[in-house]
């Protein structure tokens, strides 16, 4: 839809559809997220909310979590800079404090440059690894670790245990190579995917750090006071998703049976706190019959907030505003690629012409974050309600 740039959007003196049809172009609008925020803490009150960036880096959003007093993980400096923005102001003790209590650089691997960048504002990092290691001791020797385990990601939506994670058999070992090294490692951490619905990788990962947690102290290593449950908490995208309270009864149950209260408990939520806070909204620029099938194209696709079509393996189903018969079509997004499919099966109106609007729900993670500007098309506008 036009220029890129975000901007603010107050619904006052329109309907919601007499203004999104003044808009020229697609737009992801941010509705409430502090609501998942609240959910999240109300049903773990013992665990430390640390939002991944990643998810959704909007300013906005990240300001949005910084006021609400939460922690922050981030893999980048790029990102690791969008949260500093907000602490830059305080004074070098206040500042150092806050990195040291609210950010975790939770990327097992680090360049060399990125860990000498790192290394003034003393934060906690992740390794998996004895490279790593080698390397933090080298470029980022005032930082805190904390070694990422391997753990099951069975029936996660996006497994990430291949790519990360000591395995839990060599996890004292590295840790007390880190020691003999003069890094000290705060505690443990781990992924069990992402969109976990299969909730005994939960218990199974809780399970095996405390196992490691022991194993330490049996081999003399007793400085580890923490414990980064990582994220993977899943979204109702649709009703097979059990409900969060359910998750959250068996996590509550296995840390007080697992860990005593002065140990402290991270976790890492992106897509849990933002999915359900943003509508995608496109604009139909195309229509045609190819093979008796109806087609629709919109000014929106997989390279852009669609992106999670590809690399999320999800779907967000697409809904109109002007009502009709539905019928089976295909949905296209607008540059010339062929991978450029966002539905092969979407129930949408027959009658829709060119100009009208389609929206789609639950769109907040891992959408915008990984836009392009292939073919030269930019990136949805950004629109916030409720700030």
């Amino acid at each position: 839809m036009g220029e890129t740039g975000g901007y603010i959007f107050f619904f006052k003196q329109k309907t919601a559809y007499e203004m999104l049809r003044s808009l020229v172009g697609s737009e992801m609008c941010i509705r409430d997220r502090r609501r998942n925020y609240a959910q999240f803490k109300q049903g773990l009150p013992r665990v430390q909310v640390y939002y991944a960036v990643k998810a959704n880096p909007d300013p906005a959003i990240v300001k949005t979590f910084y006021e609400a007093g939460a922690g922050f993980d981030v893999a980048s400096m790029p990102e690791f800079r969008i949260v500093h923005q907000y602490i830059e102001h305080l004074p070098e003790p206040e500042r150092q404090a806050w990195i040291w209590d609210k950010i975790i650089y939770a990327n097992p691997i680090k360049a060399n440059e990125t860990l000498r960048e790192l290394d003034p504002y003393k934060p906690l990092v992740t390794c998996d690894n004895a490279e790593e290691i080698g390397k933090i001791r080298n470029y980022a020797p005032h930082a805190g670790l904390v070694l990422r385990l391997w753990v099951p990601n069975t029936g996660s939506v996006v497994e990430l245990s291949t790519k990360f994670g000591a395995a839990p058999g060599e996890a004292v070992d590295l840790i007390l190579a880190a020691d003999k090294a003069g890094l000290k490692v705060e505690g443990l951490s781990f992924h069990v995917g992402s969109q976990a619905t299969n909730f005994e990788n939960y218990v199974a990962a809780l399970n095996l750090a405390a196992t490691v947690f022991q194993e330490a102290r049996d081999r003399g290593y007793t400085r580890m006071n923490l414990v980064d449950i990582g994220g993977g908490f899943p979204v109702p995208y649709d009703a097979t998703v059990k409900p969060f309270a359910e998750l959250a009864g068996i996590i509550n149950s296995e840390l007080d049976r697992l860990f005593p209260q002065d140990i402290q408990i991270l976790a890492e939520p992106g897509r849990f706190l933002v999915a359900t806070a943003a509508v995608a909204i496109s604009q139909i620029i195309g229509k045609a019959v190819r093979n008796g099938k109806l087609c629709y194209y919109i000014n929106d696709g997989v390279y852009h907030t669609f992106s999670g079509v590809l690399f999320d393996h999800c779907q967000y189903p697409l809904q109109a505003f002007k009502g009709g018969m539905p019928q089976i079509c295909s949905v296209f997004g607008p540059t010339c690629d062929a991978l450029d499919v966002v539905s092969l099966a979407e129930h949408l109106p027959a009658n829709l012409e060119l100009g009208d609007l389609l929206y789609s729900k639950n769109i907040g993670a891992y959408s915008h974050a990984s836009s392009t500007w292939f073919n030269g098309f930019p990136p949805a506008k950004v629109v916030h309600i409720n700030q």
